[in-house]
């Protein structure tokens, strides 16, 4: 009997042993997950922390920034050429970004901008008409990525939307349903620009979103990038 009373005893505390080693490897992990959160926020304040400069609240500043809207394939286009309507039409960007109209076969239309367009079609059609005068208007978008706005992390419906002039941040915000109840919103970065160019603003959307600061609202340009940062806390 005291032989199975010690043995018990030993098992009991070899458990009691076993169960405080598991809640150390699971406090551990606990530490671990904390610090790699910090880590990552501290990671998120670098980019979008005080550092970084609020985005531009002009909105005459903000367009005169914004970039030259560029033809992209599947968008559609009204070709007018003065004083000659046999060669006006309607197309659409093939997806190989050319375009073919009367006269015209296989002009490239992607990556120009419509006056650029325009005056590449008076070059072709001078052969055949005097001094030709070309309009051409984009009549529906496609939206190619550079004249996108892309939001991405803690917003409740995380999407690329098709820029439209005027757009702020409130409307982006509004479009992606506003910010999970995890998001650090005032943490938010809006990066803007390409390569040597780029520049990245702080965005105060809790200010904006959940008191109601309309100051914290600001434009944005086609190609801007929205990240939200998950709080710690």
């Amino acid at each position: 009997m005291r032989f199975l009373k010690g043995f018990r005893a030993g098992l009991t505390r070899i458990g009691a042993i076993e169960v405080m080693n598991m809640m150390n490897i699971l406090d551990k992990f606990r530490i671990l997950g904390v610090l790699g959160a910090a880590l990552i926020l501290s990671a998120c304040s670098a980019i979008g922390g005080e550092k970084l400069s609020a985005a531009p609240a002009d909105a005459s500043e903000a367009a005169a920034a914004a970039p030259d809207y560029l033809i992209g394939p599947l968008d559609q286009l009204e070709i007018f050429v003065w004083r000659a309507p046999e060669l006006s039409t309607n197309v659409t960007v093939r997806p190989d970004g050319r375009i073919s109209t009367p006269l015209v076969e296989d002009m490239v239309a992607a990556g120009k901008t419509p006056s650029k367009l325009a005056n590449d079609l008076e070059g072709v059609l001078r052969e055949y008409v005097r001094t030709p005068e070309v309009t051409v208007i984009v009549s529906n978008f496609s939206s190619t990525y550079d004249q996108q706005v892309r939001v991405l992390g803690e917003a409740a419906q995380p999407v690329a939307l098709s820029y439209q002039a005027g757009m702020t941040v409130l409307d982006v915000m509004v479009a992606v349903g506003g910010l999970t109840e995890f998001a650090a919103g005032n943490k938010a970065v809006l990066i803007r620009g390409q390569g040597e160019d780029r520049q990245s603003y702080r965005l105060r959307l809790d200010d904006l979103l959940r008191k109601g600061n309309i100051s914290a609202n600001v434009p944005v340009l086609p190609g801007d990038v929205i990240l939200i940062p998950e709080s710690v806390l």
